[in-house]
């Protein structure tokens, strides 16, 4: 009976110690507690956001619709090799009488008829004076006085120089400047006849006229001017044989 508490004893104290042992020891499985340290966490890189671009707004561009302009006549450049025509002639012609320059004006002259000057619209083939080529070229420095016909309602003789005739009968405005021209139409008409296309025939002859309407409002167009230059026609060339200058007359 001792020896069989003995016996039961020694179990139990057995068991004591290998559940000792087991508290101490831990189970072998289990898993180990963290130690403490710091898991290194890989960087998350956040990506640079790019900077904005701001698009400033653009002034809006109105576009005008484009002005009509009105066709203008024109002179065609001259040709080459072939004689000018009548306006062609005419510029060249009034370019020299706005200079003074008697040498250009007398190598347009007609070389057998002269040039004829007229200082109001009816021709008087009868008194207008003609002066030949090399007449023409002295003009200017000639200081003869003339007998230029007679005004018109006093009757006072025109008698004057060139020189002077030529500021007051030929070129006494701005022909070049601000004057319409025309071809073989007449602009101006005062109350002298123009009997131009009567002496000087259409057939034969081209004119071309610069008028000037007027530049005074105040005296209501009573100091209009023109000038027509004379070309005879020769084939296709063209050569001076008149001057006529036309102006208001009482």
């Amino acid at each position: 009976m001792i020896m069989y508490r003995v016996r039961k004893s020694g179990w139990v104290l057995l068991g004591i110690i290998m559940l000792l042992l087991v508290a101490c020891n831990g189970t072998p499985n289990a898993a180990s507690e963290p130690t403490g340290q710091a898991t290194e966490q890989p960087q998350v890189t956040e990506a640079t956001a790019e900077p904005q671009v701001t698009v400033e707004p653009q002034p809006q561009v109105t576009v005008e619709p484009a002005k009509t302009v009105e066709p203008q006549e024109t002179e065609e450049a001259p040709v080459e090799g072939q004689p000018p025509t009548a306006l062609e002639s005419a510029r060249t012609v009034i370019s020299a009488l706005k200079a003074g320059n008697m040498g250009t004006l007398a190598s347009w002259v007609h070389p057998e008829k002269g040039v004829r000057f007229s200082p109001y619209g009816y021709v008087d083939t009868k008194k207008d004076l003609v002066f030949s080529r090399d007449e023409v070229e002295g003009l200017m420095e000639d200081s003869k006085e003339y007998e230029w016909r007679t005004f018109p309602g006093s009757g006072e003789l025109i008698k004057m120089p060139y020189a002077e005739y030529h500021k007051e009968f030929v070129y006494d405005a701005d022909f070049i400047g601000v004057a319409k021209v025309s071809l073989n139409k007449g602009l101006g008409q005062g109350t002298t006849i123009n009997n131009l296309n009567e002496v000087y025939p259409k057939e034969n002859y081209d004119f071309v006229e610069y008028h000037i309407e007027g530049i005074d409002p105040s005296v209501e167009g009573m100091d209009w001017s023109s000038l027509r230059l004379v070309f005879e026609k020769m084939g296709q060339d063209h050569a001076l044989v008149g001057i006529i200058h036309d102006q208001w007359t009482p």
